[in-house]
């Protein structure tokens, strides 16, 4: 399964970065270097700034663009079909599209056995 996130233009490939991180960005990267992980996953993102061409390559983004403009930005394709727009998607949302549930580490052990070793 193809998952694609075509976003505005970020200061870097992630958004991550500058002196404020906003905490959206920070949890789609992590959800899409999780998704990387997994090999039933193709898992992109696309800023405007440092991939325009791929934004040009895809009819659907550059239509939506050309008619809605960048306010439309972000734009999330699920196996090239147009699954969302205007928001990132929630992580209820990338679960329900790509199947993969995804667990919140507990901070206070340090694995997923709670620290006992029996994983």
């Amino acid at each position: 399964m193809k998952l694609e996130l075509f976003e505005e233009a970020l200061c870097c490939s992630t958004g991550v970065c500058g002196p404020s991180v906003d905490e959206n960005l920070l949890r789609i990267t992590g959800i899409f270097e999780s998704l990387n992980k997994i090999n039933q996953v193709e898992a992109n993102r696309y800023n405007l700034s440092s991939n325009p061409a791929d934004f040009t390559k895809n009819e659907l983004v550059l239509k939506k663009l050309q008619e809605k403009g960048n306010d439309i930005l972000p734009i999330t394709l699920v196996n090239d079909k147009i699954v969302k727009t205007g928001n990132y998607p929630t992580n209820e949302e990338i679960q329900e599209f790509t199947g993969i549930v995804f667990v919140t580490q507990n901070s206070q052990s340090s694995s997923c056995c709670g620290g006992n070793g029996t994983c």
